[in-house]
C-alpha cells in the first residue's frame, strides 16, 4: 500500500522573517513549492524579527540604507534588485523595485501579525504585507496601510487600527523576538523543521525538496 499525504504526520515549520526582507518571500515560496512536490503536509507558524529594530519613524532611502549598512554601491544594488526580480517571477511573487523605495521599522507589523495569528489569519497577512511592501510599494509602518492590508484579508480594520494605537501586543512581540534572537538567530529567513532542525536562508527548491525527503524518511524510521 503506497504512503500518502494523509497518512504522514504534519511537519511543523516555524520561520522567523521580517516582511521587509526581500528573501524571506523568496525563501517560503521555494519552501511552497517544495512542500507541493514532495506532497509534505505542514504547518506553518510565522516568527517576528526586526531587521532594523532602531530604523527612525520616517524610514530611509532603501539605496542609501543598504550603502550605510553594507557598502552597496547603486551598481550592486540595481544589480540585486534585477536578481530579486527574477526569482520572484519565476516563483510566483512580484518585485516591483524603484529608486525611491524607503526601508522602514515593522515594530507595527509585527504586532498586527501577531493579532491576525489569534484569529487564524497570520499566514494569509503576513503574504499580504510582503506584497504591500515588494509589489505595491507601500509603507508597512504606516497604520492606514497597515489596516487597509489587514482588510484585505478578511480583519476587521477598525479593530487592526485599535490593535497598533493601543500596543497591546508590543510586550508579546518583544517576547518573542527574544526567545529566537536568545536561540542564536540573527539573520532571516530562518526555518526550524519539528522544532529541531535550523536551515538558514533561501535555499532554493532543490534544496528544500532534500530537506523535506530527507526528513520524512527520518520521522518515517
Amino acid at each position: 500500500m503506497t504512503e500518502t499525504a494523509q497518512d504522514r504526520a504534519t511537519m511543523r515549520i516555524d520561520i522567523v522573517s521580517d516582511v521587509v526582507c526581500p528573501w524571506c518571500i523568496i525563501g517560503y515560496k521555494q519552501l511552497e513549492i517544495a512542500l507541493h512536490e514532495t506532497g509534505t503536509p505542514a504547518e506553518i507558524h510565522w516568527h517576528p524579527f526586526e531587521l532594523n529594530p532602531h530604523m527612525p519613524e520616517e524610514g530611509e532611502d532603501l539605496q542609501q540604507h543598504l550603502a550605510a549598512k553594507y557598502g552597496s554601491t547603486p551598481e550592486d544594488s540595481h544589480k540585486v534588485r534585477a536578481r530579486l526580480t527574477a526569482m520572484g517571477s519565476e516563483l510566483g511573487f512580484s518585485f516591483n523595485y524603484a529608486d525611491d523605495m524607503r526601508i522602514v521599522n515593522t515594530f507595527r507589523a509585527h504586532q498586527l501579525l501577531h493579532w491576525a495569528g489569534a484569529q487564524g489569519r497570520e499566514h494569509d497577512l503576513k503574504m499580504a504585507l510582503f506584497a504591500a511592501c515588494f509589489t505595491h510599494q507601500q509603507n508597512v509602518n504606516d497604520p492606514d496601510v497597515l489596516a487597509d492590508t489587514a482588510a484585505s484579508v478578511g480583519l476587521d480594520r477598525d479593530e487592526a487600527l485599535a490593535v497598533l494605537r493601543d500596543a497591546r501586543f508590543a510586550d508579546a512581540v518583544r517576547g518573542e523576538e527574544r526567545v529566537w534572537t536568545e536561540r542564536g538567530i540573527q539573520g532571516v529567513p530562518a526555518m526550524v523543521f519539528n522544532e529541531k532542525y535550523l536551515v538558514s536562508g533561501a535555499q532554493g527548491i532543490e534544496n528544500f525538496t532534500s530537506v523535506l525527503r530527507q526528513l520524512a524518511e527520518e520521522f518515517a524510521t
